[in-house]
């Protein structure tokens, strides 16, 4: 379970709520003070949306970099008939364009478009680094900057409500890393010939934390140290993808100082999920990912990833001393 260390910090993780309005550094940042730990968060949301943001708790922030490639689920409204800088209802309007003339059949037709394998062009208005600086920053001196399309992954995407009144779909996505919503929205206008914006975002899953299961800040701030600690998630939570396997005592000893465990002292309980194969090298290497634990008492150690040439499970990241067990 998630706990105190011995610096009077917590280790896990919160599923928070952010609000419409202010950035995740900020919404981390009213966190971290408030409970005075070490934290951070995976994977950005935009500043005009709301909902789930895991925030990484203590020694649970090392995990950061695994939950960041994990899928996010969205719900989205798009606008049609304008564009702006932004791609968004927030930023300066280019264009107001007729989109009296759309029709239901001619947004259900653009959809399979933007699904699968696409490339996506970052909005300048978002914290993409080009050139060690983040492009909002040159976007708000005015500096345009050519920027390529990158591939994402749309893995599904699916009209929620129509309503051509107020010029307005609503769409539910689940996507890969990287994916930004205002892009999909301002290529479906694009698409459709009559120019769009994202009018409203909500993040309803990350990985494994979920919009249901998700505390607001004010409820945090009004809750006591001993029902933060009980609420916090572990450690190994969101770890979802990874294999589980366990390890004897003098093994774990072993492995806790950061050495290699021979694959044949090792017990597989749960195999990889193969989810993340055959994007990139860093995703395949997580397909060879393990959650470790101490056989007879449970305890997390950390993870390791099975080196297959060695037939050994190698050390990742350590969560306990030799001390503690």
């Amino acid at each position: 379970m998630a706990k105190r260390n011995q610096n009077n910090g917590i280790d896990g993780f919160i599923n928070l709520n952010k609000a419409a309005g202010i950035s995740s550094h900020t919404a981390m940042g009213k966190i971290r003070r408030l409970l005075d730990v070490k934290a951070g968060h995976a994977g950005t949301l935009d500043p005009a949306a709301w909902g789930v943001l895991p925030l990484c708790l203590g020694k649970a922030t090392r995990l950061a970099e695994y939950l960041v490639e994990g899928q996010k689920t969205y719900i989205g409204t798009v606008t049609l008939g304008i564009e702006t800088d932004s791609y968004d209802g927030q930023g300066q309007v280019l264009e107001m364009r007729d989109a009296a003339w759309v029709q239901e059949a001619d947004v259900i037709d653009v959809l399979p478009r933007f699904t699968g394998d696409i490339l996506q062009k970052p909005p300048m208005y978002s914290a993409l680094k080009i050139k060690g600086r983040k492009l909002y920053e040159y976007a708000r001196q005015g500096i345009t900057l050519e920027i390529q399309p990158r591939p994402v992954r749309i893995e599904n995407l699916e009209i929620e409500e129509i309503d051509l009144k107020r010029k307005e779909v609503v769409f539910e996505v689940t996507c890969s890393k990287g994916t930004y919503i205002r892009s999909l929205c301002r290529d479906m206008g694009e698409k459709l010939g009559c120019g769009a914006v994202m009018s409203g975002l909500t993040r309803t899953v990350s990985g494994a934390f979920s919009l249901e299961r998700s505390l607001q800040p004010e409820e945090v701030k009004q809750m006591s140290p001993e029902e933060i600690e009980a609420y916090l998630l572990p450690v190994d939570y969101p770890l979802i993808h990874f294999g589980k396997c366990t390890m004897p005592k003098d093994r774990a000893l072993y492995f806790a100082s950061g050495n290699s465990i021979r694959w044949h002292q090792v017990t597989v309980t749960k195999e990889p999920q193969r989810e993340l194969s055959g994007r990139n090298s860093r995703q395949t290497a997580y397909n060879q990912m393990y959650c470790v634990y101490e056989k007879e008492s449970g305890l997390f150690l950390g993870t390791g990833y099975y080196n297959e040439e060695e037939k050994t499970l190698k050390a990742d990241k350590i969560f306990v001393t030799r001390q503690e067990l």
